[in-house]
């Protein structure tokens, strides 16, 4: 075999094995959700400002952790961003529906630091399309096993 032609398939083969170990890395990737883009993703806990949840066409807030407290005001405060009605407005009081697509429990609760015992718990792939008593209600939730922000 010339030389020319070994250099040909060690770069196709180091070309190969590159392009292997990077498969893995960018497959585990691209299933992760983009969080606070305004679509509510599987491993996302989201927030409708209108009824009906994902159906009701209202503006969603999405996250995959928890937060203690939404915030009061722009342009500070954690806001709707998905399209629809809502978009723009602050989620802390104006969440009416909700769907957990995590694969934990989330708690939604009525007082900042993931306070009160006035809270909705949300199974994993439950959906509540009217958070009554607690709608616009809110502002704090935890992501974690235990409850607390």
């Amino acid at each position: 075999m010339s030389t020319r032609r070994r250099h040909l398939v060690r770069a196709v083969v180091a070309i190969g094995a590159a392009a292997a170990l990077a498969l893995p890395l960018a497959g585990s990737a691209a299933g992760a959700p983009t969080p606070r883009n305004g679509v509510c993703e599987a491993g996302e806990f989201c927030l409708y400002w209108g009824l009906g949840g994902p159906s009701g066409g209202s503006s969603v807030s999405d996250f995959t952790t928890s937060i203690p407290e939404y915030g009061n005001t722009q342009p500070t405060c954690y806001d709707f961003k998905g399209p629809g009605v809502g978009k723009g407005e602050c989620v802390k009081n104006n969440a009416a529906s909700a769907y957990n697509r995590r694969s934990g429990t989330v708690r939604l609760y009525i007082l900042p630091n993931c306070g009160s015992t006035g809270r909705w718990v949300l199974q994993p792939g439950q959906r509540v399309d009217d958070l009554t008593p607690y709608i616009d209600r809110n502002q704090s939730h935890s992501v974690a096993s235990s409850g607390t922000c």
